[in-house]
């Protein structure tokens, strides 16, 4: 099986303030984190070798990965500094790649994608680029991909016969190879609308009904974490539909409901919260979050 990118770097503002805490990639859905769910579904399907992009926080993502044994496959790291963006990230992990052909699996969405299958549908068509995607049921929140009779993309934009991009592809290195290397470049806004304007059928869709959950928001993380399995270390301390991170203590008079309490946090006695983000304040706040002692608290809606 060809080696993989995840992408990892990204800065995730849209999910602050659970990203002042750590990177997108290694915040826990159920008893994994995310970019560990991602490479053992990626080691299910015959990938030995990948290459993360690092940048924001990247201690949270190598303290949890290392060298990838314990989920199957060998890791490397690609540094960015600064972070380069969904087209520049894989023109500076080339290197590393070492690959005519590779994945590149975004690091902050979970899918079961048939890999397999993709891969297949790739090297059949003779693209640069292959993704895979989903009919769009929400264009007036997603931008999609504009897909002609024959599978080929055509641009990207909201439309209601848009397909929605579940953030898994197969990529030649030649679509990436004329970017300057260590200079942000973007896919959809940049790269993909030049290589299908060179080339028509240059950008290729798989259609599929695979699953997606999205992680944008902290509302859209607590979502995907239900649906996974919440983390609830003492269903003495009354906690309903809560995310837990670690190394956390909830006083037995504590009562929450749809919180995320995210490391490190000591939750008072007789606190009662509902909707709330949780974390110690230390660096940014956010407007909408207020002290409570060492606590810094948000709503999870916004």
């Amino acid at each position: 099986m060809i080696p993989a990118l995840v992408l990892t770097a990204g800065l995730a503002t849209r999910l602050r303030p659970l990203s002042f805490v750590r990177a997108k990639a290694a915040l826990p859905v159920g008893d994994q984190a995310i970019v560990q769910r991602i490479l053992r579904w990626l080691a299910a399907y015959g990938v030995t070798d990948a290459v993360l992009n690092l940048h924001h926080l990247p201690h949270t993502i190598t303290s949890i990965v290392g060298d990838g044994a314990a989920d199957g496959v060998r890791v490397r790291y690609s540094w960015e500094m600064p972070v380069l963006g969904s087209a520049g990230g894989p023109r500076h992990a080339l290197p590393l790649l070492g690959a005519s052909t590779f994945l590149i699996v975004n690091g902050d969405t979970l899918t079961d994608v048939d890999v397999g299958a993709l891969v297949d549908a790739h090297r059949k068509s003779g693209a640069l680029v292959t993704m895979a995607v989903i009919p769009n049921l929400n264009p007036g929140k997603y931008g999609g991909a504009l897909v002609d009779g024959v599978g080929a993309v055509t641009g990207f934009g909201r439309a209601d016969n848009s397909y929605h991009f579940v953030g898994v592809q197969v990529a030649e290195a030649a679509a990436f190879a004329s970017l300057p290397d260590s200079v942000p470049h973007e896919t959809v806004k940049q790269l993909y609308p030049a290589l299908i304007g060179e080339r028509s059928g240059s950008v290729r869709a798989f259609i599929t009904s695979a699953e997606f959950f999205d992680i944008g928001t902290p509302l859209d993380y607590l979502n995907t974490c239900l649906h996974f399995g919440s983390r609830i270390p003492d269903p003495g301390s009354r906690l309903d539909e809560c995310v837990v991170w670690d190394d956390v203590e909830v006083h037995s008079t504590v009562r929450l409901r749809r919180c995320i309490i995210t490391d490190g946090v000591r939750v008072p006695a007789e606190s009662t919260w509902e909707n709330k983000t949780i974390r110690i304040a230390h660096g940014e706040l956010l407007q909408s979050e207020r002290l409570v002692g060492e606590l810094a608290i948000g709503p999870i809606d916004g």
